[in-house]
């Protein structure tokens, strides 16, 4: 038995070193072996996926064919290349749909918005738009959020400064966004932000689901669908999640029904959250959607509460790790801030409105800089209809995935210059002072095209509210010894949260 054992160790370091010697002497750019492609290389970097895309996507002009294995239709063609989104996402839009491998592959969204395609996608992104546009709204939205804010983040810091106490900026954001987006969503606080930071179900379950999700992109379909009906591995950590997910929404919606057939919700003093408007309005603006059944509910809110939630505290998170690393930025912040302090309330503190917020330049530069750099959605994909030709030259066929890689995009010397890896929110100022604007098909954390992220100033306001609050009346200092790295998910957090300590500024 014991020589079996040496045996087995035996073969596996000559493995190794065969698999070693193949993978290194490429000049880091992944062969394509026989039967089984380039998933070897994949697989081997999967716990550093976006790094890895980036440094393969750097050194093939950024644009690669990724092989899959012969019989598992798993062919990935990744670009970063602004021509080929420009092509993709908007000269040729109507060639690249989501397409039903999207659909199969985030099936626990349902019906929603980012699975849709052609008019029901169309009909859905109306609505949405004419709810979203309304002064009810975004008056709801700045109250609510304000107030979550004032009554639920603040407090908590104010805590913690007390305490001298650690708290993890990650996962304190993340309970932000989740009860802020919960209160624009479905009018329904459930009080995740506060000092005992209770577990709560649906946040759990979200996060679950979207690291599950992950490991559909890497594997072939054929297994995850024989995981899927045995109920093993991340299948069965994905039909719990979506056990959970489906239990407390469908509370929420039956929640929603009652109160307004008991008529308590008012529609003209401070505006109504969405899940109601869609439970009100639908059948007069949806067009051919007609109807506001549970489960179309159930779809609608959960796609906007990961859009809202996710992208926004992932965002955050990474904005405040950069400041910590970036002094001289910080200070900026704080004086631009302070130009807008009235002069007697300097030097205490101060509570910022959101309108005054919109005119900071360097603000809204630092907040796209770190967007450029960790877009809180690293990647999307794409499958043509027709076979295509992309400005690159590459061939697009339907068989084949097309896939963003919006982490590696930030990084490419090519697109952002030599600099592109600091972190320097002048470069979205202009010559005048003015806010610089990017094109989307290169600066593509919020989706470009007719795709373009409907909830963009939504989020903008809600991380200038944070940041401002939170840069002009504490000093953040995040504890030594982290090295912050991106998680493998679908939405990009950091791997272990961002330990910090929170001192008020302005405490005598």
């Amino acid at each position: 038995m014991a020589l079996i054992g040496l045996l087995d160790i035996f073969l596996a370091i000559i493995c190794f070193l065969i698999l070693r010697y193949c993978f290194s002497n490429n000049n880091g750019i992944p062969k394509n072996f026989p039967v089984v492609g380039t998933l070897p290389h994949l697989l081997l970097n999967v716990h550093r996926i976006h790094d890895y895309s980036t440094e393969v996507l750097e050194k093939t002009q950024c644009t690669f064919l990724f092989k899959g294995p012969w019989f598992a239709n798993m062919d990935i063609l990744a670009t970063v290349d602004p021509a080929n989104v420009h092509h993709i996402m908007s000269s040729n839009f109507s060639n690249f749909p989501k397409g039903p491998e999207f659909k199969r592959i985030f099936d626990i969204l349902g019906d929603g918005i980012f699975n849709s395609d052609s008019d029901l996608w169309k009909n859905q992104r109306r609505f949405a738009q004419a709810l979203m546009n309304r002064h009810s709204f975004y008056k709801f939205l700045v109250k609510s959020n304000q107030a979550k804010l004032e009554k639920g983040l603040i407090p908590i810091l104010d805590h913690m400064s007390k305490q001298g106490t650690t708290v993890d900026l990650q996962d304190l954001f993340q309970r932000f966004t989740f009860d802020s987006t919960s209160l624009f969503v479905t009018g329904y606080d459930p009080g995740c932000l506060s000092i005992e930071f209770p577990e709560v179900r649906l946040l759990m379950a979200l996060e679950d689901a979207e690291e599950s999700i992950f490991y559909r992109h890497v594997v072939p379909e054929s297994l995850w669908k024989l995981q899927r009906w045995l109920g093993i591995g991340e299948e069965k950590k994905l039909k719990k999640a979506k056990e959970t997910l489906d239990s407390v929404i469908f509370e929420l919606i039956q929640r929603k029904r009652r109160e307004i057939n008991e008529e308590i919700l008012s529609k003209e003093i401070d505006g109504v959250d969405l899940l109601a408007s869609y439970m009100h309005e639908n059948k007069t603006i949806m067009g051919e959607l007609q109807r506001a059944d549970d489960n179309f509910l159930r779809d609608t809110v959960l796609n906007f509460m990961i859009a809202g939630r996710d992208t926004t505290s992932s965002a955050l998170t990474w904005f405040f790790w950069l400041i910590s690393k970036n002094p001289k930025a910080e200070t900026k912040i704080r004086e631009e801030l302070s130009s807008i302090v009235p002069a007697e309330k300097l030097g205490k503190w101060w509570d910022f409105d959101t309108q005054k917020l919109n005119q900071l330049v360097y603000l809204h530069g630092a907040l796209c800089e770190a967007l450029r750099l960790y877009p809180p959605v690293p990647f999307q994909h794409k499958v043509p209809l027709v076979p295509d030709t992309l400005p690159s030259g590459h061939r697009a066929v339907p068989r084949t995935k097309i896939l963003f890689s919006l982490y590696a995009m930030g990084r490419m010397k090519s697109i952002w210059g030599e600099d592109c890896l600091e972190f320097r929110p002048e470069r979205w100022i202009s010559e005048s002072g003015g806010i610089k604007w990017e094109p989307s098909y290169k600066f593509f954390s919020f989706n470009a095209g007719p795709r373009t992220c409907l909830g963009k100033e939504v989020a903008f306001t809600q991380m200038k509210a944070v940041a401002a609050g939170v840069i002009h009346n504490y000093d953040i200092q995040v504890v030594e010894g982290q090295r912050p790295g991106p998680n493998v998910s679908i939405i990009l957090y950091m791997k272990h949260g961002l330990k910090v300590r929170v001192h008020d500024r302005w405490a005598k």
